[in-house]
C-alpha cells in the first residue's frame, strides 16, 4: 500500500513537472508547478517528515507560486511565435544536461557509500523542529534573507518594467 501511494505521488510530481516544462501557457505552467509541489509534499508526508511537507506547501506552493502568478499576470505578455533555438544553445543545453546526469550519478554513488545512521541517533520530532529553527535562524539566516530580498527586487523590477508610461512618444 505504501509503495502504491508513493508511486502515485512520484508520478504526479514527475508528470506535472514535465507538463509544466512543455506547456506553452505560462499560467498553466505555474499551476502544474503547484501540482508538482503538492506531489513532492505528499512524498515528504509519506516519509514521516510532516514539517517539511507543510513547509513546502506553505512557502513554495503558497507564496512562491502566488508570486509567480502575480508576476506573470502583471507582465501581461502577448504570446507570439517562438524563435527556433540556435545550434549553440542546443549544444549548451546538451552539455549542461550531461553534466547534470554525471553529477547526479556521482552523488548517488557517494550517498550509497555512506553507512546508515544508527537508530539511537534519530532525534524525536520536537527536537528536529527545534533543530530546524536553530539552523534557520543561526546558520542559514543570511541566505534566507538574501533570497527574500532577491524575490522583492524581482517583483519590483517586474512592476517597473510592466508599467506603461504615457506621454513618452511626445518626448522623442
Amino acid at each position: 500500500m505504501f509503495a502504491t501511494i508513493f508511486y502515485l505521488f512520484a508520478f504526479l510530481s514527475v508528470g506535472s513537472a514535465l507538463a509544466m516544462v512543455f506547456n506553452r501557457n505560462t499560467v498553466h505552467s505555474a499551476m502544474f508547478l503547484l501540482l508538482s509541489l503538492v506531489g513532492v509534499a505528499g512524498v515528504f508526508a509519506l516519509l514521516d517528515t510532516g514539517f517539511l511537507a507543510l513547509l513546502l506547501i506553505f512557502v513554495y506552493a503558497g507564496a512562491v507560486v502566488a508570486l509567480f502568478l502575480f508576476i506573470v499576470m502583471l507582465l501581461d505578455m502577448q504570446g507570439g511565435e517562438r524563435k527556433p533555438f540556435r545550434p549553440a544553445a542546443i549544444a549548451a543545453g546538451v552539455v549542461t544536461a550531461g553534466l547534470l546526469v554525471v553529477g547526479l550519478v556521482s552523488f548517488s554513488g557517494a550517498v550509497q557509500a555512506l553507512h546508515a545512521p544508527e537508530a539511537a541517533s534519530v532525534l524525536p520530532v520536537g527536537v528536529n523542529l527545534k533543530h530546524y529553527a536553530n539552523q534557520l535562524f543561526t546558520t542559514y539566516l543570511l541566505p534566507v534573507q538574501v533570497v527574500g530580498f532577491l524575490l522583492l527586487i524581482a517583483m519590483l523590477g517586474v512592476i517597473v518594467l510592466s508599467k506603461r508610461f504615457e506621454g513618452l512618444e511626445d518626448i522623442k
